[in-house]
């Protein structure tokens, strides 16, 4: 027994050589685990960051949170916010400032003809000239003001001839739509629209132009929209638009009879269009465009 255990250790050719090959990496592996288990109280902070970069912890303590993405969270958060803020502010002044100028164009404030400069006007409203002027350049696109360049915006004259053409186009468009949607749209949807035109009844009553100009345009958007067409309800609205906008030498803007007497063929026309009675809505919606 003593030979067979003096040829194991001498290394000799027979099976017992890779036992000692074998213990032979088994006890350097078994070193480096006594290793670690002592100096795991006292590891580097550098050998834990690169073990919570990889991912990697032991069962005796949680894992170490990437400092990069603490630190990065917050100013994602943060960065929008101080960038959106003077965004929607200057839009939201250039928003306010096109309704103001186009309502100043219905009531006829801006006078056809006339030239305005940003300058000018931004004294008038509080406000600096880059608003007014993104405004009127927004106004110039729609063809209600042309640009003078060095001076300002004039605004474009309309003759009674534009007027008629305006009114010829939206009849071509909208009434088809509009008797389409008749045989079509059920009753309860059209009865949605009646606030529309209670609101239209109510500031015709109070002879406020700019204000009936809106709820005009809001009515028949609500009512074309029915149609499911993006397209002809942007159309017909900037057509809508551009026929509210005052005369050159022509008749005096419409007073309150007036107003009082388009919004009444709103609610007629929609308590045709509830009743389904197809001749009547026909005869209303043919006369409120000849009106127009």
């Amino acid at each position: 027994m003593e030979q067979a255990g003096s040829l194991s250790v001498r290394g000799s050719t027979g099976s017992a050589a890779p036992d000692i090959r074998t213990a032979s990496v088994r006890v350097p592996a078994q070193a480096r685990a006594a290793d670690v288990e002592r100096e795991r109280g006292v590891a580097s902070d550098e050998s834990r960051s690169a073990a919570g970069a990889r991912g990697e912890h032991t069962h005796s303590e949680p894992p170490i949170p990437h400092p990069r993405v603490e630190s990065a969270r917050p100013v994602e958060a943060a960065r929008p916010v101080e960038t959106a803020r003077p965004v929607v502010q200057r839009a939201s002044v250039r928003g306010q400032i096109l309704d103001a100028l186009r309502t100043a164009l219905v009531a006829g404030e801006l006078a056809p003809g006339q030239v305005y400069s940003a300058p000018v006007l931004g004294e008038r409203f509080g406000v600096s000239a880059t608003p007014v002027r993104e405004a009127m350049q927004q106004l110039a696109l729609e063809g209600a003001v042309e640009v003078v360049p060095n001076r300002g915006f004039r605004v474009v004259r309309r003759g009674t001839r534009e007027l008629a053409e305006l009114a010829e186009i939206r009849a071509l468009l909208e009434v088809p739509v509009v008797l389409r949607l008749a045989r079509t749209v059920p009753a309860a949807r059209w009865a949605e629209l009646r606030p529309l035109a209670e609101a239209a009844a109510r500031a015709a009553s109070a002879g406020c132009r700019a204000t009936y100009a809106e709820c005009d345009r809001a009515f028949h958007h609500a009512m074309l929209a029915l149609a499911g067409n993006d397209q002809l309800v942007q159309i017909a609205d900037d057509l809508h638009r551009r026929a509210q906008w005052p005369l050159v030498g022509g008749p005096v803007p419409r007073g309150r009879a007036d107003l009082m007497a388009d919004a009444a063929e709103h609610l007629a026309l929609l308590d045709a269009l509830t009743a389904q009675d197809l001749p009547a809505v026909q005869s209303v919606v043919r006369e409120h465009f000849a009106d127009d």
